[in-house]
């Protein structure tokens, strides 16, 4: 059975009955397309069948020309009514009609296929059919849903993607990563990953190596990065939540390595409420502690260093405590106990005490007596030798930094100034931490006015 059936049917969907060989001819053109065919005649039986449409479904020329439309064979009978209604509605409609619907394979499977259709004109003008080409659509749906899925990624996506290079540079880049690394998303194309981060790069460079070579970890990772292009000028300190995709050509007969697709989404505050959370439960927890061991000393003074040692644990690497000398003024301070300045140990009385310590004016820890509350003070980012220059100068250990002073108050009374020193791998002293040394002040205070009292 060739590609088309020579009858009366047939013969009304031209206005002439074809030379000698055309019928030979036009089964050859019709057997030799890409795309399925088929005819209707204006009853809706079908008049023609090329080999396209029966690698399709399966039916063949012999099986399918002459049928009733595709009820009960190539669509399903619920659907038949349907199908056929918008196939036919051709006859009637100008140009071409495009449709989508699932038809019925001779194994009985559903194939999606992408129909156009069009009225097929007699010699006196009037409809005598309907040609339909048809193509199944899975492959091109998938790639219209890939380029869809990009262009949203790209556009209007609420998280960060980024496509890196085999090189590790930024190939592609969406709107929301642009912001979060402070450039447009052209400007940042092609630079290296330092250029743009600071910390944090290093980790970020190792996982999308590892990605290349290996391939996706099985978890997002969670990455402190501090972005270097930010309107302050100074880097800031994001937490990323990064997932990876080691991308590959789908084109050659080996995976040949494209680069890394890396997606972020910034969780910078959710982590940062997560570990203040964390951090007010250990302190809460040391000072629960610290009020039991304190229980235990009968020395009220040695009470009092025992609470600092035990808020020093994750919060500074140096303590001093200062009392004041008399009401005279200005404050004069006496140190009554340290922690070793060289190296980590506990909180002991001063060998020498009663010696006021000689304070620059404009020193935080008179300061804060004077004010009553917390007063911080920093080095910054100077260099080391100015940043020791500068805790000698203010009769510190040379590492310190970062400083807190807290003031000591018992019963309405001033008694002196705690003061806690961090080194430059710590961070500076925040509102938080003052809270804290107040409360650690508060109690070193109690026990030191007890002390006080017991004196002779």
């Amino acid at each position: 059975m060739s590609a088309s059936r020579r009858s009366g049917t047939t013969d009304e969907l031209g206005p002439e009955e074809p030379e000698p060989g055309g019928a030979e001819l036009l089964a050859a053109l019709l057997d030799g397309m890409d795309a399925a065919l088929c005819a209707f005649d204006a009853d809706g039986v079908v008049t023609h069948w090329n080999r396209e449409a029966e690698r399709i479904l399966g039916w063949s020329a012999a099986e399918a020309v002459g049928r009733q439309g595709f009820a009960g064979w190539a669509v399903r009978t619920a659907d038949a009514e349907e199908v056929e209604a918008r196939l036919l509605s051709a006859m009637e409609a100008p140009g071409r009609q495009v449709h989508e619907f699932a038809l019925v394979t001779k194994d009985g499977g559903r194939v999606l296929v992408r129909t156009q259709s069009a009225a097929v004109r007699g010699g006196d003008g009037k409809s005598a059919g309907v040609y339909c080409a048809f193509s199944e659509v899975h492959a091109q749906i998938d790639l219209e849903r890939s380029i869809a899925l990009s262009e949203a990624l790209f556009d209007s996506a609420s998280w960060g993607v980024v496509l890196v290079d085999a090189d590790l540079r930024p190939a592609v880049a969406n709107e929301h990563a642009a912001r979060a690394l402070g450039m447009g998303r052209t400007a940042l194309l092609g630079r290296p990953l330092g250029e743009l981060l600071g910390q944090g790069v290093e980790e970020l460079e190792s996982a999308l190596s590892h990605v290349l070579a290996e391939g996706a970890p099985p978890a997002p990772a969670e990455m402190w990065v501090s972005v270097r292009a930010t309107e302050s000028g100074e880097p800031e300190r994001r937490c990323w939540r990064s997932g990876f995709l080691r991308l590959a050509s789908p084109l050659a007969e080996e995976p040949v390595p494209l680069g890394v697709a890396w997606l972020f989404l910034d969780v910078t505050e959710a982590k940062q409420t997560e570990q203040e959370a964390a951090q007010l439960r250990f302190r809460s927890q040391q000072l629960h502690r610290a009020a039991r061991a304190a229980g235990e000393c009968e020395d009220p003074t040695e009470a009092a260093t025992v609470q600092l040692d035990f808020a020093l644990a994750g919060f500074a690497d140096h303590a001093l405590i200062d009392l004041v000398a008399g009401d005279d003024e200005p404050v004069r301070l006496i140190r009554v106990a340290a922690t070793p300045a060289g190296a980590p140990g506990p909180c002991l009385p001063v060998a020498k005490a009663g010696l006021p310590v000689r304070y620059l004016e404009g020193h935080p820890a008179p300061q804060c007596v004077e004010r009553v509350g917390s007063v911080r003070a920093s080095a910054g980012t100077a260099p080391p030798e100015r940043a020791r220059e500068w805790a000698a100068a203010r009769q510190w250990p040379e590492d310190a930094v970062h400083a807190l002073c807290a003031v000591l108050r018992s019963r309405g009374r001033t008694l002196g100034v705690v003061t806690f020193l961090r080194g430059a791998s710590r961070t500076q002293f925040e509102r938080a931490d003052a809270m804290y040394a107040e409360s650690v002040a508060a109690r070193v205070a109690a026990a030191l006015d007890l002390a006080h009292a017991l004196s002779p």
